[in-house]
């Protein structure tokens, strides 16, 4: 199957404009965007983000800290700007033959090793860059809310921020703007909602899931390929799409292996019976990892799904929850915390390096109000 692929340009330049500073959606402290996993948030960004801003003359410096998680975000990031700069090192190569080191603080890296040296801070890093490139800087980070996990990687979001702070100047337009993207909201909300974290105050934005001129389009494309007398229907996609949680990747797969098959007279009937197939799939692991745990974690998941970032799981309200629930009144702390730390082990709780609990993955969380929830 061909890969066909669906440029939101639009998009891209509202949100470019909105960096600048530009109309009415002001993002000059950041954008922030969420969305659930696999809609297209990563290929956005680089397939139509990114291209709007080299257009403009940016420079692009992209990081997904998802590309491997047993790496600390905060060196992730380093490495990524330290790429960038190394791209620019025959600029660098000048700016020393004319004596002008002292202007810059990145001749002093050793690029053959990760990290930064004591005197170098991730701020001073992008400052750099922004003078060796003499142009904008866009950092776009991917799955951001990663980096509340280490202590590192939350300092790496300090200094972002207080690179954007000194660098840009109210007057003028940005040098450095940021995207950061995260696929769980009360995840990435942990960045702008608490006043001890870096980016309080600002704005979080649901990315666009793609609708209905994506489906018509990808129809139209896939119906190329196929007998005049038997191709699928625009209706049917777009159910299928809604289906599929508006996830391409998903509906493509799905799609590629309806069009190779000869099994049904009917590409549409058979793709509707194969989503439905891939939904229930789903929805019975969801319910049978929920099944598999003891009462109290059943019951502390329900906590957290019924309160979302204001529940509290240790505080006395919640402590009398669960003894309720489970009829337990001499129940402990550190049998919750155990439990809790289990939840987390099984990827059903996520926890920020200070102590924020929120669900690991969002669309359990639907599963749980449409099907525990009604029982």
């Amino acid at each position: 199957m061909r890969n066909f692929t669906f440029k939101r340009a639009n998009l891209a330049t509202a949100y470019c404009d909105s960096l600048e500073g530009k109309g009415i959606a002001n993002a000059r402290s950041g954008l922030f965007l969420t969305g659930p996993r696999r809609v297209g948030k990563s290929t956005f960004l680089r397939e139509d983000l990114m291209p709007e801003a080299i257009a403009r003359d940016w420079v692009t410096v992209y990081v997904d800290l998802w590309s491997n998680k047993l790496t600390d975000p905060f060196l992730l990031i380093t490495e990524a700007v330290k790429t960038t700069i190394a791209a620019h090192k025959g600029k660098l190569r000048k700016l020393i033959q004319l004596k002008k080191i002292n202007i810059l603080k990145t001749v002093e890296l050793d690029f053959s090793k990760p990290g930064l040296p004591d005197n170098i801070t991730l701020a001073d890093l992008l400052s750099d860059l922004i003078r060796l490139a003499g142009k904008p800087v866009l950092l776009l980070i991917d799955e951001a809310q990663h980096a509340l996990t280490t202590a590192t990687g939350i300092s790496a979001m300090f200094s972002i921020k207080s690179a954007r702070d000194q660098i840009n100047v109210s007057s003028k337009a940005p040098e450095l703007m940021l995207v950061l993207t995260g696929s769980n909201r009360d995840k990435l909300a942990q960045l702008v909602i608490k006043k001890d974290q870096p980016f309080f105050g600002s704005d979080i934005t649901a990315f666009p899931l793609l609708g209905r001129d994506y489906t018509d389009f990808f129809t139209d494309n896939i119906n190329k390929s196929l007998v005049a007398n038997n191709q699928f229907s625009k209706d049917s996609m777009w159910e299928a799409f809604q289906l599929v949680g508006h996830r391409p990747e998903i509906l493509r797969e799905l799609a590629g292996r309806v069009a190779l098959s000869n099994e049904a007279s009917s590409f549409s009937h058979l793709l509707k019976q194969d989503v439905s197939i891939w939904q229930g799939r789903i929805w019975q692991e969801f319910e049978n990892d929920f099944n598999r745990l003891t009462l109290l974690q059943r019951v502390i998941l329900t906590l957290l799904i019924e309160q979302g970032q204001a529940c509290s799981p240790f505080s006395e309200d919640s402590m009398q929850y669960y003894k309720q629930a489970i009829n337990q009144e001499n129940l402990s702390v550190s049998t919750v915390q155990t439990a809790i730390q289990s939840l987390r082990e099984q990827g059903f709780i996520w926890q920020s390096n200070r102590g924020a609990y929120v669900l690991e993955d969002a669309s359990f969380a639907e599963w749980f109000k449409r099907v525990v929830s009604h029982k």
